[in-house]
């Protein structure tokens, strides 16, 4: 029997496997050495054992803490990465504050950047950037089981639930587990090859579609298809980074170019539980989950709504939409529609969008896209469920319901939970880094809730921010990307259960 087999079995964390002699077993353990010949082993063991003990237990304890210390540890893996000398073209270690932020920006699939990134950061620092943008999106918790299917080929229990943890944060909190999730945890190895199966097809496609469209714009082969592979990547994973300079100018009137952006974007942002259910029941919309009819109807409305409203409110801007012909003010109004809530592609000056449009695109940021996506924000569902709920309350019905389902009240609590963390930690950057800079709200505030949302918009402020700013700016990018669902478990030491309950009162209301 080998050590994985004696341990899966029960044995001890401490003991290595029972080796035999003469047909007897004889168990020899780290602590009493057993076999003066086999002491030397139990000591090398000993320290590997207990480092495993104690992951287990974190794993165990608290799946949320570990998620976030794992994210954590990623972020300043890529920072030491990033302050290498041969990450810059200079040739220069970059500031900790250009590497710390990029490195947060490209985990936390963001796009914002307080340097200009194609002529800061050398081929080696753009490579980091992309994997650790690749990283960031699919999961680390998840590349981290879809490695160990590769390795093992089997799928263990730990490796499920943290899979499932971050496909669904709820599993994440301790305590019992309502009947019915939207991932089960026996579906979460097919989650996984739907995750690794979804990224290279999708990215593999949108390059490949891309590509005759840079040849045309006279790049070389070979740059050509870097730059195809580098939009292709930074579309699925909503993170929005360019590749040069010039940006998206050579193709910003593109309907070719700017559609495949798109359909990049939009397949990222759904959520990889949406389209493992697609890949199974594409032609039975009848055997969808809630979660994917919500996720799917919210989403084209956002879209839909949202290029509405730039039309209707940039159409007479000569600075944005007003200079063009109808059908450049639709492409483009529906390209800033789906980049806004967690694209980060810009064809367009944001600054020189009105008021009432930068407003718009501050709460399209802020709902982001679809659960266990590559998209931040609180969620296309979390919205969804808080106006069933508004719904619901208006007609006098008890339950909130969709689709011929009812949602639980948990969930409600769990929306408004969600949506209301994550306006404070918006209000609270918002009130630190209008007092670290000086700059004016609206633009503060639009920078905030796209480092919040992970969307990468920017009107310019992020780079003008003093150094304390952009560290905000970061902290607000990785509260953004873990979820607030994910922080509130991990401060949560369990869920506590009184034994009495107080008398009811009812305050007034609105």
């Amino acid at each position: 029997m080998t050590g994985a087999e004696y341990h899966a079995s029960g044995g001890s964390a401490d003991a290595v496997p029972p080796p035999r002699r003469g047909g007897r077993a004889m168990t020899v353990r780290a602590g009493d050495g057993g076999s003066p010949a086999l002491r030397p082993v139990a000591r090398a063991i000993r320290p590997f054992a207990r480092a495993r003990d104690a992951l287990d237990h974190l794993v165990e304890a608290s799946p949320a803490r570990f998620a976030i210390l794992v994210f954590a540890a990623l972020v300043l893996l890529f920072t030491a990465l990033l302050s290498l000398p041969v990450a810059t073209t200079s040739g220069r270690p970059a500031s900790l504050v250009d590497a710390l932020f990029t490195a947060v920006s490209a985990v936390c699939v963001t796009g914002l950047s307080v340097v200009d990134m194609p002529a800061f950061w050398s081929p080696f620092g753009q490579t980091v950037v992309v994997l650790g943008a690749e990283i960031g999106g699919i999961g680390v918790l998840t590349v981290a089981s879809i490695l160990g299917l590769v390795i093992s080929r089997r799928l263990g229990l730990r490796q499920r639930l943290l899979a499932a943890g971050e496909a669904d944060p709820v599993r994440n909190r301790r305590g019992a587990l309502p009947a019915r999730q939207a991932l089960r945890l026996g579906e979460t190895g097919g989650l996984l090859a739907t995750v690794a199966a979804s990224v290279l097809l999708v990215e593999l496609a949108v390059a490949i579609l891309l590509f005759p469209r840079i040849l045309l714009a006279g790049v070389p082969p070979v740059p050509a298809a870097v730059q195809a592979a580098y939009y292709s990547i930074m579309a699925f994973t909503n993170t929005g980074f360019l590749p040069t300079r010039e940006g998206l100018a050579p193709y910003a009137t593109d309907g070719w170019f700017l559609g495949l952006l798109m359909v990049g974007v939009f397949l990222g942002s759904i959520g990889f539980p949406v389209i493992y259910t697609l890949r199974r029941t594409l032609r039975s919309p009848r055997r969808w989950s809630l979660h994917v009819k919500l996720t799917l109807a919210t989403s084209v409305l956002l879209l839909v709504l949202g290029a509405a409203a730039y039309l209707g409110l940039e159409s007479a801007n000569p600075r944005t939409l007003g200079a063009m012909d109808p059908g450049q003010r639709v492409l483009q109004a529906l390209f800033l529609s789906t980049m806004s809530r967690s694209g980060g592609f810009a064809t367009i000056d944001l600054a020189h969008l009105h008021g009432s449009s930068q407003l718009v695109t501050d709460m399209l940021m802020f709902i982001g896209g679809g659960s266990a996506s590559t998209a931040g924000g609180i969620k296309v569902t979390t919205l969804a469920v808080l106006f069933l709920a508004a719904a619901a309350e208006a007609r006098g019905v008890d339950d909130m319901e969709a689709f011929g389902r009812r949602i639980p009240s948990d969930v409600l609590r769990l929306a408004v939970s969600v949506a209301l963390w994550g306006a404070t930690v918006v209000a609270v950057a918002t009130i630190v880094i209008l007092q670290l800079s000086r700059e004016r709200l609206d633009l503060v505030l639009f920078d905030v809730v796209s480092a919040f949302g992970t969307s990468g918009l920017s009107t310019g402020v992020t780079a003008r921010l003093p150094a304390s700013g952009q560290y905000v700016l970061a902290a607000t990018m990785f509260l953004g990307r873990i979820g607030t669902v994910t922080l509130a478990a991990a401060l949560a030491a369990s869920q506590r259960r009184r034994l009495y309950r107080h008398a009811e009162e009812r305050p007034i209301v609105g």
